[in-house]
């Protein structure tokens, strides 16, 4: 056997030796295999500054991750949220407002009511005793039919002797009338209705025109609604209706002529 082959055969044999000991090689210029420096061995500066550079490196870049994931997951959370007010959102307005199609078609059949109630005079009814007690189970219809409407949030639109509200109106006509300021409205042609918060039908109205220009703080311009003074308009008139119901048939008679 050769010399040269003789040198091999010892370091393949101290190589294997080596690993199955469980002793790990040494890395690159002193470093072991983590790319840590060796306790053992002494380095030499350069080797030192190359080590540190490579743990500061390291740090930076599982900094770096840290906060990616940390983005990632307040994102995450965040979007959950949302999807959660979302959700409860739209579980309120369904509950609210899931019967405004339905509702829409009762308001029908409450207009029927009123036309059939408003075709008969009060001659009629008091020559027919039987016509008579007709129309009261109608009005006893009616009347049980709008108490409904109110226990789920459909309540009637005050329109009568209000600044016209494109939010809430529909001007059908106008009329010549010069007592009163242009834009009033004074004739109700079709009650509107309300569902909790939410328009469900317009109420249909005749206009003045002709008269005085109405005050700046009454007027509401079209192209810049204004809800503050819608809420006040509304509240105005649930007031003024209010005052009518408690004051005399005879002035207010004399209020709507």
């Amino acid at each position: 056997m050769y010399p040269d082959e003789k040198k091999d055969e010892t370091t393949t044999e101290t190589v294997s030796n080596a690993a199955e000991s469980g002793e790990e090689q040494d890395g690159p210029e002193g470093l072991d295999a983590s790319g840590l420096p060796d306790e053992d061995m002494e380095l030499s500066p350069e080797d030192m500054a190359a080590a540190e550079d490579y743990e500061n490196d390291r740090v930076a870049e599982l900094e770096a991750e840290i906060a990616e994931l940390k983005d990632k997951l307040l994102r995450t959370l965040a979007e959950s949220e949302n999807v959660r007010r979302r959700a409860e959102r739209d579980r309120e307005d369904a509950s609210k407002y899931a019967i405004a199609n339905f509702a829409r078609e009762m308001l029908s059949v409450s207009d029927n009511l009123r036309r059939a109630l408003d075709s008969l005079g009060d001659d009629a009814r008091s020559e027919n005793e039987t016509l008579k007690s007709l129309v009261v189970g109608v009005e006893m219809t009616e009347r049980e039919m709008l108490n409904a409407f109110g226990r789920i949030g459909i309540k009637p639109i005050a329109a009568k002797g209000k600044k016209f509200d494109h939010n809430f109106h529909e001007a059908m006509f106008e009329i010549e009338d010069k007592e009163k300021p242009s834009g009033t409205v004074i004739q109700e042609v079709q009650t509107g209705y309300m569902l909790n918060d939410r328009l469900l039908r317009p109420a249909k109205v005749g206009i003045s025109k002709g008269g005085a220009t109405a005050r700046p703080d009454d007027a509401v311009k079209d192209d810049e609604p204004n809800p503050d003074n819608t809420t006040k308009e509304l509240s105005k008139a649930y007031e003024k209706q209010a005052d009518q119901k408690a004051s005399p048939s005879g002035s207010s008679l004399d209020e709507e002529l």
